[in-house]
């Protein structure tokens, strides 16, 4: 048994001594095609993130469902759970987000909302 471990150890040293220790040759490929387009492209705008999702009960009963995004100037506005949102902007941060006879406005809770068929409502949230 004594006599196997110098064997393996010899043996190990052998196989190690094979390995090359010079750098690997990077080959390149055909040039890219869209590489100067790429370089003169315009800088990506991320889409604004959601900052706060709130739900809220409307003096009607009615439960309305708003995502506000994080750059203060836009929400998405859902009439159901997991409905169509609805995407409503304002002018300046902080202002009445509105689209297509859609509006929120106020401070956080209450808000006053309106919806297409409905009057402004108070709704808490």
């Amino acid at each position: 048994m004594k006599h196997h471990i110098p064997l393996l150890a010899v043996a190990a040293l052998i196989s190690l001594s094979a390995c090359s220790k010079s750098e690997p040759e990077v080959v390149g490929g055909p040039a890219d095609p869209m590489a100067e387009q790429i370089a003169n492209a315009a800088p990506v705008e991320l889409p604004p993130a959601v900052k706060a999702s709130k739900q809220y009960r409307c003096k009607d009963n009615s439960l309305i469902f708003v995502d506000f995004l994080s750059d203060d100037k836009t929400a998405n506005l859902r009439t159901e759970k997991n409905g169509t949102p609805t995407k409503l902007t304002a002018a300046e941060a902080g202002g009445a987000l509105k689209v297509d006879g859609y509006e929120v406005s106020g401070p956080g809770s209450p808000v006053t909302i309106t919806v297409p068929g409905k009057s402004a409502q108070s709704c808490k949230g």
